[in-house]
Parts: C-alpha cells; structure tokens; sequence
C-alpha cells in the first residue's frame, strides 16, 4: 500500500550530508511506490514559535504568516514523518527546531506517524547523535500513536559530500525502499 511520505531536510547546507541522506531515503521510497515530497527547511520562511497562543483563540491559525501553515498541513497529512539533522552542539539544527516549535498551532492533529530519523555528525561514533535523536524522539512522544521505525546514523562525515562512501547512504536508500 502506497504511503504519503515527508521529508523534512534540516541541512542548513543543500547537497550536504544530511540532505544527501534524505535524497537516499526519498529515491527508494519512490522506487517502492509512495508518494514523497522532501521540504528543505533552510529554503522555507518559519518564523520562531513566540508562545504568544494566538492559535488556541484562532482554531489552529498561528498570529506569524509564513511557510509554516502549508508544512504543518503536509506534516498532519502524512503516514511516514522524516526528520533529518546534522548534529548541532548535541542537538538538532535550529531550523529544524523552529519547525518542529510551530506545529504547536495544530500539535494534537499530527498523530498516527511512522518516524524516520536521520543524523549526521563529524564525529566516528554515534556518542554525538543520541542526544540528537533525544529531541527527535522528544517531539514524537508528543505525537499520539507515533511508531518509531528507523534510524540512519551517518558518522565520520563533515564536508559536504562525504557521506556518498559511508554505509548510511546505501542504508538510507534502504530504509526508503522498506516503506
């Protein structure tokens, strides 16, 4: 049964690590039959989540007028969610984050996802990525029936590029194809 799947490529960098990683996954999911989209959030306008709770008096509708109300409605869409990162000082990217911020403004209705994580990090073991994968799963446990299914740890990898001779290519691509 074909799936809708989302990608959401945290990269700050286009063609780095990461991104490259969420092509992977998105060109087996293809190959598999699903219908995909992959959103580079660098390349999106998402104001920061201000806790100003405009949303609760506004049925959902958030007081900021960017690109978040079309990605939020893409993410509640979804079947498979991907959240893809490099490490960050331990964490998430802060686009990423400010995404994942603003789902607030509907957060109840984004429930019954499959979750895909995808981290890279410079360093050779994956030390660095759990507490990456924390805010990950952080922001899935808020999900009602979230389903955690996979996880692609792309390590040793810093320059962009990099991780075409790393296993977690072919792992992605994989992962992908699975669904």
């Amino acid at each position: 049964m074909s799936k809708k799947v989302l990608i959401l490529s945290g990269s700050p960098r286009k063609g780095g690590n990461s991104d490259i990683l969420c092509d992977e996954f998105m060109r087996g999911a293809v190959e598999a039959g699903n219908d995909v989209e992959k959103i580079r959030v660098a390349e999106k306008k998402i104001g920061f989540c201000s806790a100003c709770y405009y949303c609760r008096q506004s049925g959902g509708i958030c007081a900021k007028k960017d690109d978040m109300a079309d990605i939020l409605q893409k993410m509640i869409d979804a079947d498979v969610l991907v959240l893809a990162s490099p490490v960050y000082f331990y964490s998430i990217d802060a686009q990423l984050k400010a995404l994942i911020d603003r789902t607030l403004a509907r957060w109840t209705e984004v429930k019954n996802k499959e979750f895909y994580y995808i981290v890279t990090c410079a360093a050779d073991d994956t030390a660095a990525q759990e507490t990456t994968l924390a805010c990950f799963r952080g922001y899935a446990d808020c999900v009602k029936g979230a389903e955690e299914k996979g996880i692609i740890y792309g390590t040793g990898v810093y320059q962009p590029g990099e991780i075409r001779n790393n296993p977690a290519c072919s792992q992605a691509y994989d992962m992908g194809k699975s669904i």
